[in-house]
């Protein structure tokens, strides 16, 4: 037989895979193919070796009976990916309907982001990130190909106006908040910052000193004053602090991170607190004055400040002296300040008061003028009986105060501002900021006083008075009213008399009412005290008619012709041209 004749071909021949092995043999081969493959576990990171790589995928090989295809898109970030490098793959499913097993690389980097991060927060790890664009309110920092938020209080120490110069750079950061439910983490660049600056902190601390002189750079500025960074201690430098002149606010001599040198004036190692002097580096203005500065100098300076008491002239910076309200003008009304001056007006004053030691000065400026108290034709323009015009300043309950001119007050009495209306305050007859015409009464130039009054502009009319209301003439008076005294009347000429409760009594026993107008008889007149008294009730009593006889019985006995009457007459009832002439004056001036 050959040897083609010898094969067995029923021992070749199978009719599917794994037919024609022994159970043991089976079990053999399985036991070997299963040592070849790994464990692996849906949904985790494992790392595979790359074995093949085509136009659009990556072949890589984890140990499992199958390869898996990544695609190419997501090896953009390394260069050159070629069989035998070893990646970070994510395993989704290990067998799809096709039986492929998928991976995917770039949710492997999504969940190794995630641990390095976690991981960083719980060790407190620094981070090297890349900014890649600004966001309200801070920055968007690329860590492990996560977004991070860094808020702009968390980029320096100090505040950052512009944060499109971090853009683009690498910075260190640590996590410091995660947010599961939003992926959201934020992150900060100033504790690192701060860790650094703590040593530095506690070493300036440590050998800061009273009178030291420092440099440091201005990190905010406030209108109070200015915060200066020492170098990871902040100290402050008042505004009153900055400059020895007056300033308002420190940007008018300061900038923003502007280097600048300070003295330490004083530290409270409790609270860290540290004030800072800028003007104590230079002598003070006061030192510098000239040696023939003293009182009754004529200055020059600018108002730099006004108050409700005065204004601040200043000399020179850090050299100021007050001007107070009164020593604006020779007027003894005090006014406003502002009516004189306003801050930034250049102006010359004198020197009242000087201290150097304490450095206070009080300066005037009324005394550029001559004192109009003091000039030589006082005593002629004011002389008593001049008549001039003035205005109201004040009013009191006895009278009122008229300015003249600046300086030159004078007094007119209550009494003396009508001849014929009885006024019981100055506010009845006029108001502050009137001008009223009045005659000089008296003039004391050494005491400064000065009387004046308005009524004595015109003659006393009591002097004609006197023959109109002579006692016993009669005259048509109105009730104007009543009290429980009596009832004030009013008389021709504008005149008020007065008639007592009992001289009320009317004929037929009944009483004057107010409104009423009844004939009156005069019972008492007094020119001094300017008082006339009437009474109706006299018209009509029997006492009176003796009177009336007697006067009949001279008529009769021949003691006066009819023609020499009629000039008596005429004598007690004055001149009635005057008289006339002094109503129309009065009611014109009605």
């Amino acid at each position: 037989m050959s040897k083609q004749e010898d094969f067995n071909w029923d021992n070749f021949e199978t009719k599917g895979f794994g037919e024609g092995y022994s159970k043991a043999e089976r079990e053999q081969m399985a036991a070997m193919y299963e040592g070849t493959l790994g464990e692996i576990t849906e949904k985790e990171v494992i790392k595979g070796t790359v074995v093949g790589v085509n136009d659009k995928d990556v072949i890589i090989n984890i140990g499992f009976k199958s390869d898996g295809l990544v695609p190419l898109s997501e090896f953009r970030d390394l260069d050159g990916i070629k069989p035998g490098d070893t990646v970070e793959v994510f395993i989704e499913e290990q067998e799809n309907a096709l039986g492929q097993l998928i991976l995917s690389r770039k949710k492997a980097k999504i969940v190794r982001a995630w641990q390095d991060i976690e991981d960083a927060l719980e060790h407190d790890n620094v981070i090297e990130g890349l900014v890649k664009r600004r966001t309200k309110g801070g920055l968007i920092v690329d860590i492990y190909g996560v977004e991070a938020f860094l808020p702009g209080s968390q980029i320096d120490v100090k505040p950052i106006r512009d944060f499109d110069i971090y853009v683009g750079k690498k910075m260190e950061v640590k996590v410091v908040k995660i947010n599961h439910a939003n992926d959201n983490v934020v992150v900060s660049h100033k504790v690192l910052i701060e860790k650094d600056l703590e040593k530095q902190k506690a070493e300036i601390l440590n050998n800061l000193e009273k009178g030291q002189v420092l440099e440091g750079v201005i990190k905010n500025m406030t209108n109070f004053g200015v915060f200066i960074d020492l170098g990871g201690v902040d100290g402050l430098l008042h505004i009153t602090d900055i400059s020895w002149g007056r300033i308002n606010h420190p940007e008018e001599v300061l900038q923003l991170d502007q280097k600048v040198q300070i003295v330490v004036l004083d530290f409270d190692d409790d609270k860290k607190r540290i004030s800072l002097g800028m003007k104590q580096l230079t002598a003070h203005p006061w030192d510098s004055l000239a040696s023939s500065l003293e009182i009754g100098s004529r200055v020059k300076g600018k108002i730099v400040n006004v108050a409700d008491y005065g204004a601040f002239l200043e000399l020179a910076p850090g050299v100021e002296g007050l001007i107070h309200v009164s020593e604006m003008s020779w007027s003894q009304h005090l006014r406003n300040p502002a009516d004189f001056v306003k801050v930034g007006d250049e102006i010359e004053a004198v020197v009242l008061t000087l201290d150097k030691d304490d450095r206070k000065m009080s300066l005037g400026i009324k005394q550029l003028t001559e004192d109009p108290w003091t000039k030589n034709d006082m005593g002629t323009k004011y002389a008593v009986g001049s008549k001039h015009t003035g205005v109201v300043r004040n009013l009191t309950n006895f009278g009122l105060f008229l300015e003249l001119e600046e300086g030159i007050d004078g007094l007119v009495h209550v009494s003396d501002l009508s001849w014929t209306k009885k006024i019981k305050h100055p506010s009845e007859f006029v108001k502050v900021g009137d001008e009223l015409a009045v005659a000089v009464l008296e003039l004391d130039v050494d005491n400064r006083r000065l009387a004046l009054g308005h009524k004595q502009l015109e003659e006393n009319p009591w002097d004609t008075f006197e023959s109109v209301f002579p006692v016993g003439s009669d005259h048509k008076c109105t009730v104007v009213s009543k009290n429980d005294k009596g009832a004030v009347l009013e008389l021709p000429y504008g005149l008020e008399g007065f008639a007592t409760v009992k001289n009320l009594e009317k004929e037929d026993g009944s009483q004057v009412e107010v409104g009423e107008s009844l004939d009156f008889k005069v019972t008492e007149f007094s020119k001094d005290d300017k008082r006339i008294v009437l009474s109706h009730t006299a018209m009509f009593r029997e006492e009176a008619k003796p009177a009336k006889k007697e006067a009949k019985k001279k008529s009769d006995s021949g003691s006066a012709s009819t023609s020499s009457s009629a000039p008596a007459e005429k004598s007690t009832l004055g001149d009635l041209d005057a008289l006339t002439q002094l109503k129309e004056q009065m009611e014109g001036k009605k």
